[in-house]
């Protein structure tokens, strides 16, 4: 098999050629976390949209399921259970016909070899990861993880439709007008995302001021309940200079954030699920790389967007996920991003005049 497409003969009476995989019941594993099950959505269309009456089912964790209660490409949602075991028996009953892994770690590998399925697993790519990271020998492929993941439905007849990716919140989480304080409302707005899991990812507050100094639109501030103090203090410090912003992190879920980025003119954000789902909506995005880098293959996916980097760090990337403080001390890969940039600039110009003309 091809490389990513990485396949196991549970099945021993099991020919590609006569399997006919109309009708085809497919459980599609990623056990987490936001953004990567969002990176997921382009396989999921396009298993049920070339696939004839196909029957996809989602497995995930508890805690992620409701990220994709609303996708009409799934059939069922399965939620892990904390006893792995107690999963696998409720998958064993529904007798899938094909696995399609794209979490591919000791988990997903366990699931696959209990349910006896054939499988096809994604190729994480973790030599050429570490090589970069550790040794700083950049071996990476010019390659987006959507089309890595979908390399995995190849054998399945199943290809890249050329679209982006989707995201569906319950119209349940969109925040009511009234929410909106009176100096945002019935205005264009731009989005800071400022949460992230890891502190090497999140930008200083002194330079999210420096940033939001440059936008010519009210803005809105995202993030969860971690992130309303680090907000409070963007929002007063902006206020103080005339700008007007709304301090919304932690006061919506997932899907009111996503409301909020759906009806935005432009997001900057930081390496996180947050700019994933931006990209759902095909919004413009300023993408902020921290320790990490656009070229481990999670830049925004087919939406416009400028990727503000640190380029020319020889300590860069120093990890393909994220810590809690710098392993140097110095931060550089923050501290020194060039708000000042020239090109910056025009991409936030140029993506608010189209709105405005497009509005």
């Amino acid at each position: 098999m091809g490389r990513g497409r990485h396949f196991q003969y549970f099945r021993v009476n099991y020919c590609p050629e006569s399997f006919s995989f109309a009708g085809v019941k497919i459980l599609v594993i990623r056990f987490s976390s936001i953004g990567d099950i969002v990176l997921t959505s382009p396989v999921l269309r396009c298993l049920k949209n070339q696939i004839p009456g196909a029957e996809i089912h989602f497995l995930t964790k508890k805690r992620f399921a409701g990220l994709l209660e609303h996708n009409p490409h799934i059939t069922k949602i399965v939620a892990a259970d904390k006893v792995l075991r107690h999963t696998i028996a409720e998958l064993r009953k529904e007798n899938y016909d094909v696995v399609i892994d794209l979490h591919h770690n000791l988990r997903s590998l366990r699931v696959k070899m209990m349910l006896f399925k054939p499988s096809f697993s994604f190729d994480k790519l973790n030599i050429k990861k570490w090589l970069w990271v550790n040794l700083k020998m950049d071996r990476m492929p010019d390659i987006h993880i959507v089309q890595r993941y979908l390399e995995t439905t190849k054998s399945l007849g199943v290809k890249d439709d050329g679209q982006g990716l989707e995201f569906y919140p319950c119209d349940c989480d969109l925040p009511d007008a009234e929410e909106f304080p009176e100096e945002i409302k019935g205005s264009p707005y731009v989005v800071l995302s400022i949460g992230g899991t890891h502190f090497t990812k999140k930008m200083p507050a002194s330079k999210w001021i420096e940033l939001g100094k440059k936008i010519p639109l009210p803005m809105v501030i995202v993030g969860g309940k971690e992130d309303m103090e680090n907000g409070w203090q963007l929002s007063e410090n902006l206020k103080k200079l005339g700008k007007k912003i709304w301090n919304a992190a932690g006061l919506f879920s997932i899907g009111g954030s996503a409301h909020l980025i759906r009806q935005s003119a432009l997001v900057l954000s930081h390496d996180t699920g947050m700019m994933h789902i931006a990209a759902a909506f095909q919004k413009p995005i300023v993408a902020i790389w921290g320790n990490t880098s656009p070229k481990l293959g999670m830049a925004p996916f087919r939406t416009a967007h400028f990727n503000m980097e640190v380029n020319g760090l020889s300590c860069r990337p120093c990890s393909k996920i994220g810590y809690n403080s710098c392993p140097r001390n110095h931060f550089d890969c923050m501290q020194k991003q060039d708000i000042q940039s020239a090109d910056l600039q025009k991409f936030i110009q140029e993506a608010i005049e189209n709105y405005l003309t497009a509005g």
